[in-house]
C-alpha cells in the first residue's frame, strides 16, 4: 500500500506519530488560547514548564523548546560540538538514518556508526572510534549519542547508561540521549526520568512528547552546566525559536500534569505486550527483538504482509529479511489488535 493511499482512514501499527493528539493536550491549548501573552518564551506558561523540567531533572537543568525531534537532536549536539568533531552513534539511530543528513549539515561533524543487533551501544562497540585524540588529521570524537528507547524498541538500563557516560567523560566527550520515546522507557524501567538520565551522567537530552500524545514541540534539556553559552543564538539561527511559545509550553504542562505522560506511555507499552503475546502464538512468525516498550519487530512471509497492508498500515523494516515493525500508541485499542491478529492468522494459514 502506498503511503499516499492511507489518508485518515486506516488505523494501524506504522508509527506512534500517526496517532492523534490527546484530548487533555487539546484542552490545555484551548485554555491558553485567550488574551495576549508575551512572545518568544517570555510568558508564564513557559516559565512553569521550565520549572517542571528543573524539578524532574535537577535544579541546574536548562531547557529550550523547539518544534521537532530532528531540531532537538541536531541543535542540542550543535551546542557542544565544532565542525572538526565526530559523533558516535548506533547505525540504526535517527541521527544516522532519519534526519536527512541534518546533523552533518548543521554541525559540520562526522557521524561515525557502530552496528548493534539490538540498537544498544556498548563500550566494546564504541572503543574502535575512540582514537586520534589531538591528531589534527583525524575528526575529534566529541559526542556519544544513544537513543532511549532505541530504534529497535529496546531499553537501556541505568547501569548501561552510566557505563557509557563514564566512557564518554573519560575521553572528554559528552553523552547525548535522543529521548523521542523516553516516556515509554520510563514506564518500562518503572523509574523516574532522572534516574536514567541526570543521575547516570547524561549531558544533553532531547525530550520528546509528540510520539506520546502531544501535537508538536520537543525539549532540549542541558543537564550538565556550562553547555548553553550562546545557545539562544543557535536556536534562532536554526529557525526553531517559536514566537507563540506558550502553545508548546502549554502542551508540556498538560503532559506532566497528573502524569498524563505515564498513563499514555503505559497504555502503549501494554498494548505492545498484548500484541506480542498474540503474535507469539501464531506459527510461521518470528519476533526478532525483545519487546520492552511499544515496538515489535517481526519476520513474516512477504505475501502475508502485503495482504495485511491492504487493511492495516505498518512499515517494512528489513526487506531482505522480510522483517516488519509494528508500533503501538497511546490510543491503540484492543479491537485494533484483535482484528489485526485475526486477519494475520487467516492469511498465514493459507500458505
Amino acid at each position: 500500500m502506498d503511503i499516499s493511499d492511507v489518508g485518515g482512514v486506516y488505523r494501524g501499527f506504522a508509527s506512534d506519530n500517526n496517532a492523534g493528539v490527546h484530548q487533555q493536550i487539546l484542552d490545555e491549548l484551548q485554555l491558553v488560547n485567550t488574551g495576549h501573552a508575551l512572545g518568544y518564551g517570555n510568558d508564564k506558561y513557559t516559565e512553569k514548564a521550565y520549572a517542571t523540567f528543573r524539578e524532574i531533572f535537577g535544579s541546574e537543568t536548562e531547557t529550550f523548546f523547539v518544534f521537532t525531534g530532528t531540531a532537538a537532536n541536531v541543535l542540542g549536539i550543535s551546542a557542544a560540538s565544532r565542525s572538526w568533531n565526530s559523533i558516535v552513534t548506533a547505525s540504526t539511530a535517527h541521527i544516522e538514518t532519519d534526519e536527512c543528513g541534518a546533523p552533518e549539515k548543521f554541525t559540520g561533524c562526522k557521524v561515525l556508526t557502530v552496528d548493534t543487533p539490538d540498537g544498544k551501544i556498548t563500550p566494546g562497540l564504541v572503543e574502535r572510534h575512540l582514537h586520534g585524540f589531538g591528531f589534527e588529521h583525524h575528526a575529534q570524537p566529541k559526542i556519544l549519542s544513544i537513543t532511549q528507547t532505541t530504534e529497535m524498541g529496546t531499553v537501556y538500563s541505568p547501569d548501561e547508561i552510566k557505563v557509557l557516560a563514564d566512557l564518554a567523560h573519560k575521553n572528554e566527550m559528552l553523552l547525548h540521549m535522543d529521548g523521542a520515546r523516553i516516556a515509554n522507557a520510563a514506564v518500562s524501567l518503572n523509574l523516574p526520568f532522572r534516574a536514567f538520565s541526570t543521575d547516570c551522567g547524561v549531558d544533553i537530552l532531547s525530550f520528546g512528547g509528540t510520539k506520546n500524545g502531544m501535537m508538536f514541540g520537543e525539549a532540549i534539556c542541558f543537564l550538565k552546566p556550562g553547555l548553553t553559552d550562546g545557545f539562544k543564538y543557535i536556536r534562532k539561527q536554526g529557525m526553531q525559536l517559536a514566537s507563540k511559545m506558550r502553545f508548546i509550553s502549554a502542551q508540556f504542562n498538560a503532559y506532566f500534569k497528573e502524569d498524563l505522560w505515564r498513563t499514555s506511555a503505559a497504555h502503549a507499552n501494554k498494548m505492545a505486550q498484548m500484541l506480542y503475546l498474540k503474535l507469539k502464538a501464531i506459527r510461521g512468525l518470528r519476533i526478532t527483538q525483545e519487546v520492552q516498550a511499544n515496538a515489535i519487530f517481526i519476520v513474516m512471509p512477504v505475501e502475508v504482509a502485503e495482504k495485511l497492508k491492504q487493511s492495516y498500515f505498518f512499515y517494512t523494516w528489513n526487506e531482505q529479511l522480510s522483517e516488519y515493525r509494528l508500533m503501538t500508541s497511546w490510543d491503540t485499542q484492543e479491537e485494533d489488535i484483535e482484528s489485526f491478529v485475526k486477519l494475520l492468522g487467516k492469511e498465514i494459514s493459507h500458505i
